[in-house]
């Protein structure tokens, strides 16, 4: 079902359980995509949670949307509006608010699943707001330290966060190099993780999807 009557156009699947007060499983696309995009995978994931799959506020002609703009010049080359980026951050959490609210959700148990842009900003979400996220799945990303409120970053207690992060070993759109990155910055907060690299380009391979599914589980039930 595609509703827009929340600040951001998404799509739901309920629970296949009767459940009050579900779990809830944010999915964030990357640039250039939409909300069907992550959708697909709804149907494998856990009987128990509410999902949304969220599309980005930004327009991308002919088709498609994006979380912030990336910019290519001869000067610069690419680099990635991070003001933009930021509203985009602060929006998504307004949104979780919101849904959370409208769909009688579990506040203490929200998750969230992004792609590339959509990984970038689950990141900057969960570590600009401690407490707020229980456990990220972050695809074919890695993390901007600009994107993450620095303040809180220092400050929070990151205990109850739980990150899956993956990436493929042949990604010609973000270098692996910038996911490697990841794992010390996670260690250093005392964030409890997993990292895993797979034989593939900018995407998600089977095995990574029955990966992340599988830790998805394990965490719920822990939950």
């Amino acid at each position: 079902m595609k509703t827009q009557s929340l600040s951001l156009t998404h799509l739901i699947r309920e629970p296949e359980i009767e459940i009050e007060n579900p779990p809830v499983l944010f999915l964030f696309h990357g640039y250039g995509s939409n909300e069907e995009d992550l959708f697909s995978f709804a149907g494998e994931l856990p009987e128990e949670l509410f999902i949304i799959s969220v599309q980005a506020p930004y327009d991308l002609m002919p088709y498609g949307y994006a979380w912030y703009a990336i910019h290519f010049d001869a000067t610069d080359g690419k680099w990635s509006d991070e003001k933009q980026a930021i509203v985009s951050r602060d929006s998504i959490v307004s949104f979780i608010d919101e849904a959370c609210e409208a769909y009688q959700l579990d506040k203490e148990k929200i998750s969230l699943l992004g792609f590339s842009q959509g990984s970038i900003l689950s990141y900057a979400v969960a570590l600009s707001y401690p407490g707020k996220i229980r456990n990220v799945i972050a695809l074919s990303g890695y993390m901007n330290l600009n994107l993450i409120k620095s303040e809180n970053l220092k400050q929070g207690n990151f205990q109850n966060l739980h990150i899956y992060a993956s990436h493929g070993s042949a990604d010609q759109v973000i270098p692996v190099e910038w996911a490697r990155k990841t794992p010390e910055i996670l260690k250093d907060l005392n964030i409890d993780y997993i990292y895993e690299e797979f034989p593939v380009g900018h995407g998600v391979a089977p095995q990574n999807f029955y990966s992340f599914n599988k830790w998805l589980r394990n965490r719920l039930k822990e939950d």
